[in-house]
C-alpha cells in the first residue's frame, strides 16, 4: 500500500472528537452489539486512571478510519468503541441536565452543558446554521441514538431492535455510574462532572489509521491480528455489497433478504473464520487469489446487484461442506468423509480445503471420497514427512479445483495425475521418514505420532485401533526422562533420539506408565506380551536398544508407511 493512501497516528478522544471533525458509522455496519460486560470493563479502565496514582493513560486500541477530505470520516473499525464513549459523554450531560432542573448553579451548569455537547455530540455548522452530528450510527441504531439519546429525553422501550434495546440499556447503565461516581466525592457537582469528561477525552487514545479507499482498509485489516479486526474485514465486504445494491434506489425489501442470509451465512461460521471461509470459496472456483488481494479481486466482478446475489448463492452452497472440513465431527458425513477430514485436521492442514470444495459440487460420492483420502495421503507424505513448503501446493490444489469448477475433470482418474507434482515418490518419502523426529510433547504432534503407529499396526495386524482412545499411549523405548546414561546412551544421543519414530511404539496406558525408565531388558519382556503386533514384533527384532536399532527400526517403518499412504495412479 503506498504511503500516500493511510496514515497512522495516535490520537486521544479529546482529537478525534475536536476541530470540526464528524464521523459516520457506515450505513450497513454492523449494529451496536457491546453488553454489560464491555460497558464494565470500560467503565473500570477509565476509573483506575482516574485514581491518584493511577495510569496517566488508556489505551483503545485500533481505530481505523476511511475519509477523502479530513473532515468526515468513515468509521470502518472501532464503532463499538466510539460509539460507548459518546453514550457515557451522554450519560454525563444526562447528570448536568438533573442538576440545571434541580437548581444547582443553574446558569453555570447550563453553559458546561452547552460547550459539552457542542464539542462532543453535535455543533452548529456556521455555514447552514443546521446542527450537525459528531457520530451518526448505521441504518438500524441512528434514528434511536439521534432522536432520544442525544435530546436526553424520554427513552422508549418497545417495538425496538435489539441493538435499540442495548444502546438504551447502555445509556441507563453509564448514567447510574456517572451518578454513583459524583456521590463518591464532594465539591462542586458540576465541576466534577465537566472534569470528567475532560479526563475521558484526554485519558483515552487510540492509534488512528487513515485510508483513503476501501481497498486500501482491506489491506491495513489483512495486517493486523486481532480477532475484532478480522471481523471488520468481514463487515467491510459486507458494506461494500451491500452499497452495491443500494445504488439501485429502492431496495430495501434486497437489502433486508441480503442481510438475513449474510447473518445466517456469519452465524454458522462464527464471524472471525468467515475471511477463510470467502478465501477458501472463491478459489474452490476461479483463478487462485492471496488474501491480501481478494477484496479488490471481489471489487471487480461483483458490481451488480445480479452478482452480488450470485456470490450470495455460491456462499450458501459451499458453506455445509466448508464447515464439514473445519469440524468433521458435527457433520453429517459418511463414517469415511468424517474420518478422513478429521485426519487432516489432526494434520492442520487446509491447502486442499478449495479443491474439495470444488469436488463436493460436482465429482459423484465415491469420486469425492476418494480424493478425499487422496488428499490425506498427499498431506501425510508432503506436509508432515517431508515438511515441504506449502505455497506451490496451494497453488496445485487451486488449479486442479478451478479446472473443476469449470467441468474440465469431472472425475477423481481426471483429477489426481494434475496433483502429481504435490506427490512425493517413494524414494523421497521414505528418506524423510527414516529421518523424521517428531516431538510428542506438542498434543498436534502426538496425535500424529499415534495416527501413524496406528495404521502401521493396522498394516500388521488389520486390528484397527482409534488413534484419539484413550486405552493406550505412546510408548518411548528410551524413556522420554531417561536417567543419564540410560541403556549406554550418551546425553546427546539420547537427546537426538528419544523424539525418532523408530524410538515410539503403542502400550496399554497403565503398561505404559508401570514400565518407568526401566532398562531394556526389564522393557522387552513387557513388549513380548503386548497386545499390539508392532510392540511385539519391536521385542522380537531387538535383543538390546541402542542408537543403530532405532534407525533400523524408523527405516523399517519407512517401508511400511509407503506402502499404507500410497496413491497407486500416482505411484
Amino acid at each position: 500500500m503506498a504511503a500516500t493512501n493511510f496514515k497512522t497516528e495516535n490520537n486521544t478522544f479529546r482529537k478525534l472528537i475536536g476541530n470540526g471533525l464528524t464521523y459516520q458509522i457506515p450505513r450497513f455496519q454492523r449494529d451496536y452489539s457491546w453488553n454489560s460486560e464491555e460497558w464494565e470493563d470500560l467503565w473500570t479502565d477509565l476509573q483506575d486512571s482516574l485514581k491518584v496514582g493511577g495510569e496517566p493513560a488508556h489505551y483503545m486500541g485500533y481505530l481505523v478510519l476511511q475519509s477523502a477530505d479530513d473532515k468526515t470520516f468513515d468509521v470502518i473499525d472501532g464503532q463499538q468503541r466510539l460509539t460507548t464513549i459518546s453514550i457515557i459523554v451522554l450519560a454525563v450531560l444526562k447528570n448536568l441536565q438533573r442538576l440545571i432542573k434541580d437548581g444547582t448553579e443553574a446558569q453555570a451548569n447550563q453553559r458546561r452543558m452547552d460547550q459539552i455537547q457542542q464539542t462532543y455530540v453535535g455543533y452548529l455548522d456556521p455555514v447552514t446554521l443546521l446542527a450537525r452530528p459528531k457520530l451518526t450510527l448505521n441504518r438500524n441504531n441512528n434514528n434511536y441514538f439521534q432522536n432520544y439519546l442525544v435530546p436526553l429525553g424520554h427513552l422508549p422501550q418497545r417495538g425496538l431492535r435489539a441493538s435499540e434495546h442495548l444502546l438504551r440499556k447502555a445509556f441507563e447503565w453509564f448514567d447510574k455510574q456517572v451518578a454513583a461516581h459524583l456521590k463518591a466525592s464532594s465539591g462542586d457537582a458540576g465541576m466534577r462532572l465537566a472534569q470528567l469528561v475532560e479526563n475521558l477525552s484526554d485519558r483515552l487514545f487510540f492509534t488512528v489509521i487513515t485510508v483513503t479507499d476501501e481497498l486500501n482498509a482491506y489491506k491495513v485489516f489483512e495486517t493486523l491480528n486481532a480477532r475484532g479486526v478480522r471481523l471488520s474485514a468481514t463487515d467491510l465486504l459486507k458494506n461494500y455489497l451491500f452499497s452495491v445494491l443500494d445504488r439501485g434506489g429502492d431496495c430495501e425489501h434486497e437489502l433486508r433478504g441480503l442481510e438475513e442470509r449474510w447473518e445466517a451465512i456469519v452465524g454458522r461460521l462464527q464471524a472471525e473464520n468467515f475471511p477463510d471461509f470467502l478465501r477458501v470459496h472463491w478459489n474452490s472456483r476461479r483463478a487462485f487469489a492471496r488474501q491480501s488481494d481478494l477484496f479488490k479481486i471481489i471489487s471487480r466482478q461483483v458490481g451488480t446487484r445480479e452478482t452480488v446475489f450470485q456470490l450470495l448463492r455460491d456462499m450458501e452452497e459451499d458453506l455445509d461442506t466448508y464447515l464439514a472440513l473445519s469440524s468433521p465431527e458435527a457433520s453429517d458425513w459418511t463414517p469415511d468423509d468424517k474420518h478422513h477430514a478429521g485426519v487432516l485436521k489432526t494434520f492442520r492442514v487446509r491447502q486442499p480445503f478449495a479443491l474439495l470444495l470444488a469436488a463436493k459440487r460436482r465429482f459423484p460420492a465415491a469420486d469425492f471420497t476418494g480424493l478425499l483420502r487422496a488428499t490425506v495421503v498427499i498431506s501425510l507424505r508432503f506436509n508432515v514427512i517431508c515438511n515441504y513448503s506449502t505455497a506451490e501446493q496451494e497453488r496445485t490444489y487451486n488449479a486442479v479445483a478451478e479446472r473443476i469448477a469449470h467441468a474440465e475433470l469431472s472425475s477423481l482418474a481426471a483429477a489426481l495425475p494434475a496433483m502429481r507434482n504435490v506427490y512425493p515418490d517413494d524414494a523421497a518419502f521414505a528418506a524423510a521418514f527414516t529421518d523424521k523426529v517428531i516431538r510428542t510433547t506438542d498434543t498436534r504432534n502426538n496425535r500424529v505420532v499415534r495416527l501413524i503407529l496406528c495404521a502401521i499396526e493396522k498394516h500388521l495386524s488389520n486390528n484397527d485401533y482409534s488413534f484419539s482412545s484413550d486405552s493406550f499411549g505412546i510408548e518411548h523405548v528410551l524413556p522420554q526422562n531417561a536417567p543419564d546414561g540410560w541403556g549406554g546412551f550418551s546425553n546427546d544421543e539420547a537427546d537426538a533420539l528419544i523424539y525418532r519414530l523408530g524410538n515410539m511404539s503403542l502400550l496399554q496406558t497403565g503398561a505404559n506408565r508401570d514400565l518407568g525408565t526401566q532398562a531394556y531388558a526389564q522393557r522387552r519382556p513387557v513388549y513380548e506380551q503386548s497386545g499390539f503386533a508392532i510392540t511385539r514384533k519391536l521385542a522380537e527384532d531387538n535383543a538390546d536398544w541402542s542408537p543403530e536399532r532405532i534407525a533400523a527400526r524408523q527405516k523399517w517403518m519407512a517401508v511400511q508407511a509407503a506402502a499404507i499412504w500410497r496413491l497407486a495412479q500416482l505411484s
